[in-house]
């Protein structure tokens, strides 16, 4: 049963944990890097240790705009994947990093500048559960006998 009110860092975890697993269903290898960290939240390699993907995630307990930061050239890795509703029934929207920067909304308060993604620009179909767009991690060649 979920609890109400989860602490936000919480709500950061269970969702990182979804992207993990959506992925390693999906045949990566999968590591969460350090939490509050510097830098991307998930490594991930396919399954010959040839490929390997970056990816941003960031978690909400509801439909609500993703607080993007200061400045939109230190968005980090390959993936984009914003996830709401992580305490019932949690949907991914995944983007690549030129989608998030297009779809960005510049916002303005007592001189201070911030970028935001509102839900009508990562809630789309285009994105909605797009794992598609990262590919599997499971389709190494096969051994020819």
């Amino acid at each position: 049963m979920p609890v109400a009110g989860l602490h936000p860092q919480i709500t950061g975890n269970a969702g990182l944990y979804y992207v993990c697993y959506q992925l390693s269903l999906r045949g990566w290898n999968v590591m969460p890097t350090a939490r509050n960290a510097r830098g991307v939240d998930v490594i991930a390699y396919d399954s010959t240790g040839s490929r390997f993907i970056g990816v941003q995630v960031k978690a909400l307990s509801r439909r609500n705009p993703v607080p993007l930061g200061l400045d939109l050239d230190k968005l980090m890795g390959d993936f984009w994947v914003v996830v709401i509703n992580v305490q019932k029934q949690p949907v991914a929207f995944v983007m690549r990093p030129a989608d998030v920067r297009a779809a960005a909304h510049k916002g303005e308060k007592e001189g201070r500048i911030s970028y935001w993604l509102q839900p009508p620009k990562y809630d789309r179909p285009e994105f909605r559960e797009n794992w598609e767009s990262i590919g599997r991690g499971d389709l190494a060649p096969q051994a020819k006998d």
